[in-house]
C-alpha cells in the first residue's frame, strides 16, 4: 500500500494555526468506495484507509515510513501569503486623511 505524508490545512472555522503544525501519514485507498444500494451508505473493503498516524515533524513521518518499508509520497504544504496593508485599519480614523470618510 502506498502512503501519503502531508501537513493538514487548518479548519475553515479556525482563525489560528493550532493543530496544523503536525504531519500526517495516511494510506491512499486501493479501491474506490462502494455505495450500499439498500441504505445508501458508502463503504469500503480497504481497512488501511482508516489508519491515520500523526507526527511532530516531516522527518519523523519519513523515518517511520522507511523503517516499516512503506512506499510514500511527501506532499509539501502551500504557504499562504500575508496581506500587507501600509497602515491597516487605523488609517480609517487618521487625522491627516485627505478625503472624506464614507461607508
Amino acid at each position: 500500500m502506498h502512503a501519503r505524508i502531508y501537513q493538514p490545512a487548518r479548519n475553515a472555522m479556525q482563525s489560528g494555526t493550532a493543530g496544523s503544525k503536525n504531519w500526517v501519514l495516511e494510506y491512499v485507498p486501493d479501491s474506490p468506495r462502494k455505495l450500499d444500494p439498500l441504505m445508501g451508505w458508502t463503504g469500503s473493503g480497504d481497512m488501511m484507509a482508516q489508519v491515520r498516524i500523526s507526527f511532530d515533524s516531516q522527518e519523523a513521518a519519513v523515518d517511520y515510513a522507511k523503517a516499516n518499508r512503506i512506499p510514500f509520497t511527501v506532499v509539501m504544504p502551500n504557504r499562504r501569503s500575508h496581506i500587507k496593508r501600509p497602515r491597516g485599519y487605523g488609517e480609517n480614523f487618521a487625522y491627516e486623511r485627505r478625503e472624506a470618510w464614507t461607508h
